[in-house]
């Protein structure tokens, strides 16, 4: 593909993913990752690639929600410090298992992930209180590891469990969001080491994209339904996750 083209097609790839995210304040790792996959790249590519642009477009989103208040610090220690422990081993293993094996193991979490978000659109709202969660950093190691490997997921785990567990969805959010930046700093680091500063046109299409997406976005958050939202991400997933299977089955 020339190189043009391949810009374009990553930018398209982040657009959307940030349209997703924007009006669902998660998903734009798990679903930019899926497409990437789908598009042919390798999981340690697809997930650097995206951990590469999350860096810069997760820090800004995390130091906005900062400016704004809507960050808890000691919700954010308790989540970075184990996620970035995560993050580092997911990135040695998705690094260091054959790209085949590791497409396939990645199949059942892209299909659990369709079926998470589907489940998302049809719950309803839980009460909330301002204290930090039991098990948060279990969730956080858990949350990094898996983000790491299949590219995305750390919004879609973290939120989902801290909001059900009762936490306020607006810090909630805030602070999944800035710890995520140190989260994917972290990642990009392995990466770095393991793969090198390769997939410089995604990269650079995933940002450009996702920034140029990023005012829709936050129109489709006030205006699209959330349940609408969710179904738009949890297909996607799930068609990518399908897709992946009859690939194995041939």
């Amino acid at each position: 593909m020339p190189p043009l083209s391949e810009f374009f097609t990553f930018a398209a790839v982040g657009a959307f993913a940030q349209l997703v995210d924007g009006a669902l304040g998660m998903a734009y790792g798990v679903v930019s990752a899926a497409m990437l996959l789908g598009l042919g790249l390798p999981p340690a590519a697809a997930s650097a690639s995206v951990h590469y642009a999350e860096t810069f477009t997760c820090g800004a989103s995390g130091l906005s929600h900062l400016a704004a208040g809507n960050v808890r610090r000691q919700l954010f220690w308790t989540l970075a410090i184990p996620g970035v422990i995560g993050a580092v081993i997911g990135a040695y293993v998705v690094t260091h298992v054959p790209a085949n094996w590791m497409r396939l193991a990645l199949t059942p979490y892209m299909l659990g992930m369709g079926v998470f978000l589907l489940r998302r659109a049809t719950r309803g709202d839980r009460p909330h209180d301002d204290a930090v969660p039991r098990a948060t950093r279990p969730l956080g190691l858990v949350a990094g590891f898996a983000d790491a490997v299949a590219g995305g997921g750390w919004s879609a785990l973290t939120v989902t469990t801290l909001v059900a567990r009762g936490a306020t969805p607006r810090t909630v959010i805030g602070t999944v969001h800035l710890a995520k930046s140190v989260v994917s700093a972290a990642a990009s680091v392995s990466f770095l080491l393991h793969v090198g500063a390769t997939n410089g046109v995604a990269v650079l299409g995933l940002i450009v994209g996702g920034v140029t997406a990023a005012p829709l976005g936050a129109l489709l958050a006030r205006r699209m339904p959330a349940r609408a939202a969710t179904l738009l991400a949890a297909t996607a997933v799930l068609a990518l996750g399908l897709n992946n299977v009859v690939k194995a089955l041939h």
